[in-house]
């Protein structure tokens, strides 16, 4: 069941990043790495809500283990938006595919990195 609602709520969080930057792309004109930015921003804020309460079931004993959970998930999924920036920048500036061509693909990846981040590194240590 948990792979089930991760693979949700990574649709839902994907759809949050698709339209952050295709609003900021496509309507503020922003360049790709700035709409790239704030769509990462967005989505983050939006899986760790989702992950940590109906994914993971993660619950924070305290303030300092919530603040220590919140600092893990942004650390890995800092990591996880360097993957997204290396994959755009390979596939819209050196394979030279579309926006959504190349959005699509680094999604892929990063929900995939993100799982096992938030499974192994992240949401192990607080379930009730």
């Amino acid at each position: 069941m948990e792979v089930v609602s991760y693979l949700f709520f990574g649709v839902m969080t994907t759809l949050v990043n698709f339209i952050v930057y295709f609003f900021c792309r496509d309507l503020l004109q922003f360049q790709f790495v700035l709409a790239n930015t704030l769509s990462w921003i967005a989505s983050v804020l939006f899986a760790f809500v989702t992950n940590k309460k109906w994914v993971f079931h993660s619950k924070s004993e305290t303030k300092l283990a919530w603040i220590i959970e919140a600092a893990k998930f942004i650390f890995y999924r800092g990591l996880s938006y360097l993957i997204d920036m290396a994959s755009m920048f390979v596939c819209l500036k050196v394979l030279m595919t579309s926006d959504f061509s190349a959005k699509l693909f680094t999604q892929v990846l990063v929900v995939i990195a993100n799982y096992f981040f938030s499974k192994l590194l992240i949401f192990n240590n607080n379930k009730k």
